[in-house]
Formats: structure tokens, sequence, C-alpha cells
């Protein structure tokens, strides 16, 4: 669990004022990168290309509960008052589709040839959250931790400049702080922005993450922050800490859901579960994926595809004579225990961040830190009852 925001926190701070921020997108723009940053579209936030300010949700949060989720009004002139949307940095990274190959072939003549990718663009994310980022970090060593890097993956993360801000308004599903990774950005990010609107000011506190960060804030006018502006940013922080509209206790985790492989409560789970794979299509660690190949009508001309795919499809699992994971039990046991177990194992690290995606876009509002503590309830009741085995029983007097 991430350790409360220190006094010591923003020490060597700067501030952009709220007027000048669209010279902070601008510096951007300039530098060559295409901006991306929160945008209001089909009634839910997502990264999208922004101009500036107008392009941002202003005055809108979102409220979130399990299988729920509806944005409404804020009540201030904020331009970051939500948590998270179902896109993150990861439809970008790590795109839901790519071309691996193409095959022409005729009677006289047949060639395979792997596309050359285009340069990547370079993309500016403005208003990356905390859990996003630690989601980023996750992704990393899946993609570029091994002997086997993935080229397409690495080449996008090598373009990107990340503009965090630091997440005042969690959720009712956000859990972040139990998994260290939020709401406030540690890493990974060239600048951080903490949004401080108490209706008389409205400015960001803003801390540098790399050296690049620093050199094109040099160019947006700022100043220092005074004590009384880091104050407030520590305030937003220690606020949203207390706001997390869920928990999850870590504590023997992986020996919990190891130990529990055969846990009635699955088969409670699976009762509501539709293996829809919403849950890994939101969630901004999973990386599952399946290859596609198509033909043309003509059939001179097909090609294969890398597209994601998730641990809760029937097919995901088969191999010869059939699925190892039949049952929707097993397929939630599955994600869940490799979300929270096994990823130690492979990549030493959770892979959930506490984000509260999958609780939210779950149809039936299924949740992951609920179905932890009941595993945790059963054990409970389990040794209680053990306990009471072999007592002698005598009334009262």
């Amino acid at each position: 669990m991430s350790q409360p925001t220190s006094i010591e926190a923003y020490r060597g701070a700067s501030v952009l004022d709220r007027s000048e921020f669209n010279s902070l997108v601008s510096a951007l723009a300039r530098s060559g990168y295409t901006v991306l940053g929160p945008a209001v579209r089909d009634g839910a936030i997502v990264f999208d290309e922004i101009g500036g300010d107008t392009d941002l949700p202003i005055g809108i949060t979102d409220e979130q509960q399990g299988g729920h989720y509806r944005l409404k009004p804020s009540g201030a002139p904020t331009l970051f008052a939500y948590a998270v949307g179902p896109q993150s940095l990861k439809t970008h990274l790590y795109p839901p589709r790519t071309l691996l190959f193409r095959a022409r072939g005729s009677s006289s003549d047949f060639s395979v040839d792997a596309p050359s990718p285009a340069p990547p663009r370079r993309l500016a994310f403005v208003g990356a959250r905390a859990c996003e980022l630690r989601a980023m970090a996750i992704q990393d060593q899946v993609f570029t931790g091994g002997a086997d890097a993935d080229p397409g993956y690495a080449a996008r993360r090598a373009n990107i400049f990340i503009v965090a801000v630091n997440c005042g308004s969690p959720a009712g599903n956000c859990f972040c702080l139990s998994m260290g990774s939020g709401p406030k950005a540690d890493a990974d990010y060239d600048l951080a922005l903490t949004e401080v609107c108490n209706g008389q000011r409205h400015y960001f506190v803003v801390e540098y993450g790399s050296a690049q960060g620093k050199a094109l804030f040099d160019t947006v006018p700022h100043r220092a922050a005074t004590e009384k502006e880091r104050l407030a940013a520590i305030d937003v922080m220690r606020n949203a800490e207390a706001r997390m509209g869920r928990t999850l206790d870590t504590a023997d985790l992986r020996e919990l859901l190891y130990r529990n492989a055969a846990s009635p409560r699955w088969d409670d789970a699976a009762k509501r579960c539709l293996s829809c794979a919403n849950c890994t299509m939101v969630c901004p660690t999973c990386f599952c994926s399946t290859v596609e190949d198509t033909t043309s009508l003509a059939g001179d001309t097909a090609e294969r595809w890398r597209v994601w795919d998730s641990c809760f499809t029937l097919e995901f699992s088969h191999i010869h004579g059939g699925s190892v994971r039949k049952s929707g039990a097993s397929r939630y046991r599955q994600w869940i225990t490799h979300k929270l177990a096994s990823w130690h194992d492979q990549f030493g690290t959770p892979g959930c961040v506490g984000c509260g995606r999958c609780i939210a876009w779950c149809p039936v509002g299924i949740d992951i830190t609920e179905e932890v503590a009941a595993l945790r309830r059963a054990e409970a009741e389990g040794r209680e009852a053990k306990r009471g085995v072999g007592k002698s029983w005598s009334p009262k007097t």
C-alpha cells in the first residue's frame, strides 16, 4: 500500500496558472508531438487528439460503481475532475489490431512480406493518471523486458511524452492506494500536474520527471510554487487518498489465491460472470492476444493479424483435444489468479493497478476487491469452525 503524501512533497515545484494551460499544449505541438488528452466521446472520457483546453471535459466528473459509469457536472470549472475512462495508454502503445504479414500468390508467383511499419507518431499524453503510468511500466516489462522484445511496442513507447495529472477525484471503484500505484504519480512521467481549484484561484502545481520535461516546460510561462501553493497540492492528494472508493488487502495475496484454487467461490462468480471479456479489454495491463488469418475473395492475398484476446474466451485455452478451461469458474479463477498471484512469478509485480475499470465495465458488477475479501472471509470462517470442533459444551450458569 502507498504511503500518504508526505509534507515534503512538491519541493522545487512550479506553478502553471490556468490561463496559461494552452501554452503547455502549444509547446508540445511545436515540439512535434500529436497531443492526446481527455475528451468526451459517446458518453465516456477517452484519449483523443486535442488542440487546447476547450477540447477537455471542463466541469465534468465521472460516477462509477459496479457495472455503472456515468458522466455528470463536477460543480467547478476543473479540467481533470474525473478518475479514468474505458481507454488507457495501452490502446495507443499496444494497438488492438496489428498486421503481422501479408502473403500474395498466383499460379506463377508467391511472396510473403512483413509490412514495414511507418515511423511511430510522436505522441504526448496529457492527463495520464498514476495508475495508468504504473500499468505502462508493467507492460514495459512484458513487451521490452525479455530477450524477445516487441519492436512495434518499443518504437511507440520511445516516442511519447507524458504529462501526468495527479488524481484528485477518485471514483467509487478506485483502489490504487491499496496497490501502491496512486493517486499521486511517482515515476514514468515527464511532467506531473496537480490541479488546484478552490473557488478563488485555479492553477496547476507542476513537478519535473525528466530533463526533457523540464526543458519543454521552460518554454512555458510559469513561476516557482509558494509554500501555500505547495501545501494546497498536498491537501488535494491527501483528500484523494481519503476518498478511495474501495480497498484491497494485499497481505499474503499471492498465497491466498494459490491456497484457494479449489474454492467454491469460483462457482459463485461463474454464476454471475457472462464471460464477455469486458474486464480484460478495459484492463490497462492485460496483454493476451491471438492471430486471425484472412483471405481475399479472389484468393490471391492472405493476411495474418495479431488481435487482442482474453482468457475469458473458450477458444483461448484451446489445444489439441479441446479447451483446457471449459467452465466459466475456471476462466474467472485463471484471470484473477494471474492478475494478483502468478503475475508476481512472471514479472515480480502484481498485474493490477487498482484503476477499477474491470468493476465499472463488468455488466453484472463483479468486484475484484470483493472476490478477494470473500476468499479471506471463507478462510477465516473455516479456521473458526476447526477451532470449534471437539470443544465441550456446558450450560450457562
